[in-house]
């Protein structure tokens, strides 16, 4: 399954209003592993940003004067999610201006080109009901270290949030959770028959068996002579 982790930065909060993104982020996973294929753009929003926001992303209008416009990286952006997953947090927000934008370059909607958008918050709302589900809230919740995350960036945003998604997904990679219809509606009480997995065994080299009665000597000296195998064995 190919995924693809996006946020924005905007020049305020009102697509409707006039307001423009000025940043996108997209870090793609391929059956839930990084593949450093990112897109990352700067775009010059053709308006100044509010202050509120710049005390936000600290993404100076002067820096975005000769990036590129919307209109002109809207295919190559249209391109790389097609057909992909996309994980948003607060997707409403995102959409809106993402739909707006390529409104105005006579595109159809983000959704059409797709597979589907989920919603980290509202994810997280429904497992930590009552709390504060920020994505910093989220990152700390989670052990996720976003210590380097002192002011937003939608790339380094969709980098955390890719992160979190996993946390918040963990279970999907349990051992044996889909073990098809043999075991469907099976209670938490019934045994699970493991004759049929077939597991590898790794056979230790000579280097690690080297290892091993090296340590097995110092555990010998550290205990006097007292381990368990050299009492077994005088005891033979």
């Amino acid at each position: 399954m190919r995924q693809i982790f996006l946020d924005t930065e905007t020049t305020g909060l009102s697509a409707e209003g006039g307001d423009r993104i000025i940043e996108i982020g997209c870090v793609e996973l391929v059956n839930r592993k990084l593949t450093r294929n990112n897109l990352h753009f700067y775009l010059n929003p053709e308006r100044d940003s509010h202050e509120d926001a710049l005390k936000v992303h600290g993404i100076s209008n002067e820096f975005l004067r000769d990036k590129p416009k919307f209109s002109e990286v809207a295919q190559e952006l249209m391109d790389y999610v097609q057909g992909a997953e996309i994980i948003i947090h607060n997707a409403a927000f995102d959409l809106g201006f993402l739909n707006k934008e390529l409104e105005r370059v006579g595109q159809g909607a983000f959704a059409l080109s797709v597979s589907g958008v989920v919603d980290t918050l509202v994810m997280a709302k429904q497992m930590y009901p009552g709390k504060r589900n920020s994505l910093d809230a989220l990152c700390d919740r989670l052990g996720v270290d976003n210590s380097g995350r002192t002011l937003h960036g939608a790339l380094l945003d969709a980098e955390l949030l890719a992160d979190v998604y996993i946390n918040l997904t963990r279970g999907q990679e349990a051992l044996m959770m889909d073990l098809g219809s043999e075991t469907e509606g099976a209670g938490a009480q019934d045994s699970i028959d493991l004759s049929s997995f077939k597991l590898p065994v790794l056979q230790a080299n000579a280097q690690e068996h080297a290892a091993h009665a090296a340590h097995l000597i110092e555990l010998d000296k550290a205990s006097a002579g007292k381990t368990v195998w050299r009492l077994s064995a005088c005891a033979a």
